[in-house]
């Protein structure tokens, strides 16, 4: 019986995939199958230890990419179609801002972080077309839930960890263009969906056990999610079990923006 979930016809390109989530989804999308090249602008992850066996597969390549830059993004695509021999689905999981308080970020904090954000995301599906339209293909972006609720802020407290207002204009965008971007590449077999990950805190942040605890008993399911979990929501899009899901966005996040 066929795996609808293999990603063994995938050659996949992943911007940020050298991140938190990002390289969690570069072991799932090897163990399913892929090709995968990783595109980051630090790719030092991928030296530790733990990662020695991604390292050594053969369907794996990793590639300094700076997705603030055309050249780089198209440069990623062509390194792919060169070492694999084509290029039919890519994720990206970038985002880089400059991010403060509302009352603090200038117009120019304001630009720079909605690219960083959402900006990026439209350049990685631009100079994707001419690859995917060769072979059909499938694009999935990344949201939040904070481009789908507002923060409360009555948890955040004195954490250090407050989502900025810029970070979910910005996330917002990304389902927008989803949906826009999956109506205008839909005649050419292209589909384009987005993940919305909940609370996955980064150990690397350190956050507060308290803000931890706040951020758990906000969820349905009483807890926090990981980035293998995440993982999971970008295989399904790039698989063919999704394979009639477009214009999709999918909120993981234990029910938080469900309430």
């Amino acid at each position: 019986m066929k795996d609808i979930f293999s990603l063994d016809n995938k050659s996949v390109v992943i911007f940020g995939g050298a991140g938190f989530i990002g390289s969690q989804l570069v072991i799932a999308a090897l163990d399913k199958g892929a090709k995968v090249v990783a595109a980051d602008l630090n790719m030092t992850l991928f030296d530790r230890a733990e990662f020695a066996q991604v390292r050594a597969n053969p369907n794996f390549l990793a590639v300094t990419c700076d997705v603030s830059r055309s050249d780089d993004v198209r440069g990623a695509y062509e390194l792919c179609s060169e070492k694999f021999g084509f290029v039919n689905a890519f994720v990206n999981l970038a985002a880089y801002g400059k991010f403060d308080d509302i009352s603090r970020q200038t117009d120019e904090d304001m630009a720079f972080s909605f690219d960083g954000v959402a900006g990026h995301m439209f350049r990685t599906v631009r100079e994707a077309i001419p690859f995917l339209k060769e072979s059909g293909g499938t694009i999935v972006l990344t949201s939040s839930m904070y481009g789908l609720v507002s923060p409360d802020y009555r948890i955040y407290g004195n954490s250090g960890q407050n989502n900025p207002a810029l970070y979910g204009m910005g996330k917002a965008a990304v389902v927008q263009l989803t949906k826009y971007a999956a109506a205008h590449l839909a005649p050419f077999g292209i589909r384009v969906n987005c993940v919305a990950p909940g609370p996955v805190p980064d150990p690397s942040k350190n956050p507060p056990p308290e803000f931890l605890n706040n951020l758990a008993e906000k969820t349905m399911l009483g807890r926090v999610g990981t980035p293998e979990e995440m993982a999971g929501a970008f295989v399904y899009l790039l698989s063919d079990a999704a394979s009639f899901t477009t214009g999709e966005c999918i909120a993981v996040d234990g029910g938080w923006t469900k309430w």
